[in-house]
């Protein structure tokens, strides 16, 4: 076997004690794992509770305005701790760092802000408190990817991780403010995805999820060879072959960017999972031009035709704002008309948020009345539950290979795992253990769970 990183924390109640909070999305999740690995090497040990902790942690996010009253939340509990515990550490990491800056650190619970690329100094960030006082780097970088670090997996089932194959992002789409806290769009370098995964294969995991803002357009180019490209369909591949027995997926695509060749590299893959996540935000093409998506909604629904026509058995999910500025009733229609349309298997769903530094913010109007956002998202809601629903009626009777993650929350003599499709299947427990695959005939289903048993297909 090759020589590979032991992906696992370091559990050692001697070291210094180093508890992480993370919010948001996977790109945070796998961010956090970045930051438990530098700290690592700076004499850390992670632990579960704030009660042990000598350093302490906050991963942001700043997509809406509830996550940060979260964190403001949180900031609050940290401060009890550190009057009863005073020479306990807080630091606050990522978006809401990077956006907020100068105002999270006046606050007394905080002495650190670290922006999503200032990760490689949190070492001297933390020494220097002990001289220097309160610490902050909020530097955006065109540059970092961390490509050169071992994440350390804080995961519970040792089954599925998290790689990072780009970070930052160009789209400029009018209500996001990732471009602003994250940074512009740079991919790593194949070769260190590819010793990640291997890594992680050879540590037990069973399924990788590439992660990328817009992986679509993930590009590398060689700096010494520019004529030789690496896009993302080429990356897909390489991961893929790398073991035909891990699952590989993948998010987030863009409508604008998916491609066909992308489309059937899945196709050809049995172990790249039949699941695309495509976020449509509007059926209504002036609010898609409004919110600066780049696509309408006769391209968007040519490229779900195409997925549909070279995999008919892959799932689609979607994200979808509610009440963007603007938006009239019948446009609030057109959303609920493509999501019929779609026949969406799953959707995160949200009544729109104005957030600071934005083209939305700095030019249009939030103007919908809060309570008619309240009412489309719930329209919205409870059309998706009817349409997973659906999609799950159509598995009855059918047989699924299901990757198992876990025990059942609400009993431990039923497991649980999810298909390719990404739907979440639970079944009677025989032993198996996290990381197996076992097929699964479904039985009934409720609209956010299909319930089997387990079937031996060589009988």
């Amino acid at each position: 076997m090759n020589k590979f990183y032991s992906v696992r924390p370091v559990l050692d109640k001697n070291l210094k004690q180093l508890y992480i909070e993370t919010y948001g999305c996977q790109m945070n999740v796998n961010d956090s794992e970045v930051v438990l690995s530098l700290l690592q090497k700076e004499g850390y040990s992670l632990c579960e509770n704030i009660s042990e902790a000598d350093l302490i942690l906050v991963n942001t996010c700043s997509i809406r305005d509830n996550a940060e009253q979260r964190i403001w939340g949180r900031l609050d509990v940290f401060r009890l701790e550190k009057k009863k515990r005073p020479g306990v550490l807080v630091g606050i990491l990522g978006c809401m760092a990077e956006r907020l800056k100068e105002k999270l650190l006046e606050h007394p619970a905080v002495d650190l802000v670290a922006g999503p690329d200032s990760y490689r100094d949190l070492g001297k960030l933390i020494k220097a408190l002990s001289t220097d006082g309160k610490q902050m780097n909020t530097i955006l970088s065109s540059e970092e990817t961390y490509a050169d670090i071992s994440p350390v997996r804080m995961d519970r089932n040792g089954v599925s991780a998290f790689i990072s194959i780009m970070r930052g992002c160009n789209n400029m789409c009018s209500y996001c403010v990732v471009p602003y806290v994250r940074g512009r769009e740079r991919s790593r370098n194949p070769e260190s995805i590819l010793k990640e995964a291997t890594d992680l294969i050879n540590n037990g995991y069973r399924e990788i999820n590439l992660l990328g803002q817009n992986v679509d357009s993930y590009m590398w180019k060689d700096p010494e060879k520019p004529e030789e490209c690496v896009n993302f369909a080429s990356l897909l591949r390489m991961v893929a072959e790398l073991d035909p027995e891990i699952r590989v997926r993948f998010s987030t695509s863009h409508p604008k960017d998916i491609s066909d060749e992308l489309i059937y590299t899945m196709s050809e893959y049995p172990n790249i999972c039949r699941h695309i996540h495509l976020p449509v935000q509007s059926g209504n093409d002036r609010i898609l031009e409004k919110m600066n998506r780049k696509y309408d909604r006769k391209k968007y629904l040519e490229r779900v035709a195409k997925i549909r026509e070279v995999m008919p058995d892959c799932a689609i999910s979607t994200d979808i704002i509610a009440g963007f500025c603007s938006e009239t009733e019948e446009e609030h229609q057109d959303t609920m008309s493509i999501m019929r349309e779609v026949g969406y298997d799953s959707a995160f769903m949200f009544q729109y948020s104005m957030r600071p530094d934005t083209k939305a913010y700095r030019h249009f109007q939030d103007d919908v009345p809060p309570e008619t956002k309240t009412r489309r998202l719930n329209e919205i809601i409870a059309l998706q539950n009817e349409l997973s629903a659906e999609s799950n009626k159509k598995c009855i009777g059918r047989i699924f290979e299901v990757m198992i993650e876990g025990f059942s929350k609400r009993s431990d003599k039923e497991m649980f795992g999810r298909t390719s499709q990404n739907k979440v299947c639970v079944f009677p427990a025989n032993g198996e253990k996290p990381g197996d695959k076992v097929m699964i005939k479904v039985n009934s289903c409720t609209s956010a769970t299909l319930l089997g048993e387990r079937i031996d297909i060589n009988q």
